[in-house]
């Protein structure tokens, strides 16, 4: 771990491959990491699962799994009984915004981590978005982290009395395969965590989903070998 002084900050983990690299960025900088997961209706719990495994093994001060339901909303692959986009090119992956995304989650995942910051007196929030290798997602551009943080100052009583956020997205211009050899670097053991949208009964990654596509594509770049389970890997 570096030697700097020890922060709190709050990070978002989902217990994939990006957020799980930037919790070992955030802990690597010496931060005292509270970890915040959401149970938010999505099509399956093994994320959390990966989230709890993950938190464990990195060493968070506290981890919070909330429960939010937006699967009353519906309107995403997700989150509602909208099939799963398989098989795609990956040069399609980015070219339209893909239905699973889910309306807002970014600004409804980062807002409950404004507010866990602001409990727990920690001006840094981590976020593991990405504008390279990302399935075209609005919520995952550096000029939204711009904004939010704008605003995450303008609304909160840390920030208008003096005590500003700031919200890292320290993996916000690498590709995949940088991310993965980061994280390698950083000690993750990738064997914990999980991307795949539409996993088997079991848990095995489908191998055909935009996550799952993108994720071993960033794998074979950097050289290395996925360590979890497909049912099938092209």
């Amino acid at each position: 771990m570096s030697e700097t002084a020890a922060r709190k900050a709050v990070v978002l983990l989902s217990g994939g491959v990006d957020s799980t690299t930037t919790l070992a960025i955030a802990r690597n900088e010496g931060c005292e990491a509270y970890a915040l997961t959401f149970r938010y209706g999505q099509r399956h719990s093994r994320e959390i699962d990966a989230a709890g495994e993950v938190a464990r093994y990195l060493g968070v001060a506290r981890h919070v799994v909330l429960d939010i339901d937006l699967k009353s909303f519906g309107g995403s692959a997700l989150t509602d009984d909208i099939e799963v986009p398989k098989g795609r090119g990956l040069s399609d992956i980015a070219r339209d915004i893909p239905v699973t995304y889910v309306p807002a989650r970014n600004t409804i995942f980062l807002s409950f981590a404004l507010a866990f910051a602001e409990t727990v007196g920690a001006q840094d929030i981590f976020i593991g978005v990405n504008a390279l290798d990302y399935s075209g997602y609005p919520d995952c551009r550096p000029e939204y982290i711009a904004a939010f943080e704008r605003m995450a100052n303008l609304a909160t009583k840390a920030g208008v009395e003096g005590r500003p956020f700031r919200i890292h997205a320290p993996l916000i211009a690498m590709t995949k395969a940088e991310i993965i050899r980061t994280g390698a670097r950083l000690g993750v053991d990738y064997s914990l965590t999980t991307t795949c949208y539409d996993p088997s009964a079991d848990g095995k990654a489908c191998g055909r989903c935009d996550a799952c596509l993108l994720r071993l594509e960033g794998f074979r770049q950097a050289g290395m070998e996925d360590p979890v389970p497909y049912t099938y890997k092209g």
